[in-house]
């Protein structure tokens, strides 16, 4: 049996009195888009949260490929390769786009107090890495402002891939966008997931879970209601599942009709 990149198991979270993730499962394989999906306030971003070391579970393990880890923050995260893309990007709009794609890694040439920023491979690598994910900027030193929205989530994606990401997570990434940037975001996903890399891909829109996901997981208030793989699961399904399906049905029952 192949083992996944990253499991997850009965991970607990409590805040207080307050349980925020009452014993939840999940994994992601290489290659695959393992869709996590819930409503708002059924615990997504305390999860992503907890599998990319922000927060520290309660109760459960991790194992990053089959070894048991404890990440203490973000940092000890990246550094198993675990990167997460959130919804706001940290990214600085005034800045160009190869700033972006380095920031905080900057390649350097030359030495001691020469040592200095070399533009010339930074441009070249951030042209070619968004050429590769399908995007072909103007000029590497445009700022990242003058990008629409699904290019800046492709600078963010590309970044993380280029530094070694063997799971990327991505936090509701087509939530703010229009069709043809969303089919964009949804296309890169596919590049990555084909290069070999896990993708967690956060969401509450099911038409986009269903157009690139593999397997998808359900989270209602902090609860796993199953994983179904492609093919064995409709839309309709996964929509009931996020609503509360059973709730709906009592009350549509109590009301005598339908919502």
């Amino acid at each position: 049996m192949t083992t996944p990149i990253v499991d997850m198991r009965d991970i607990e979270k409590h805040y207080g009195n307050v349980i925020a993730l009452a014993g939840v499962s999940f994994n992601v394989m290489a290659g695959e888009c393992h869709c996590l999906l819930g409503d708002n306030g059924a615990g997504k971003s305390t999860f992503i949260k907890t599998m990319s070391g922000v927060h520290k579970a309660s109760k459960g393990q991790m194992f990053v490929e089959g070894q048991a880890v404890d990440f203490d923050s973000p940092r000890d995260a990246m550094n198993a390769g675990i990167a997460t893309v959130y919804q706001d990007l940290a990214m600085i709009p005034l800045m160009s786009v190869t700033r972006n794609f380095f920031m905080g890694r900057e390649p350097t040439k030359g030495k001691g107090p020469f040592k200095r920023f070399d533009v010339a491979r930074a441009n070249q690598v951030t042209m070619d890495k968004m050429r590769q994910m399908g995007i072909n900027l103007r000029e590497p030193d445009q700022a990242v402002g003058t990008l629409s929205g699904g290019e800046r989530q492709t600078v963010a994606i590309a970044r993380a891939v280029h530094f070694g990401a063997k799971v990327l997570i991505l936090d509701e990434p087509t939530s703010a966008l229009g069709v043809r940037q969303t089919a964009n975001v949804l296309a890169t996903i596919d590049r990555v997931r084909k290069v070999g890399i896990g993708v967690v891909f956060i969401t509450h829109n099911v038409r986009h879970a269903m157009a690139v996901g593999d397997r998808f997981t359900v989270l209602n208030r902090g609860k796993t209601l199953g994983t179904a793989k492609r093919g064995k699961i409709t839309a309709e399904e996964l929509q009931d599942l996020m609503a509360g399906g059973e709730e709906l049905a009592e009350l549509e029952g109590s009301l005598g009709g339908t919502i």
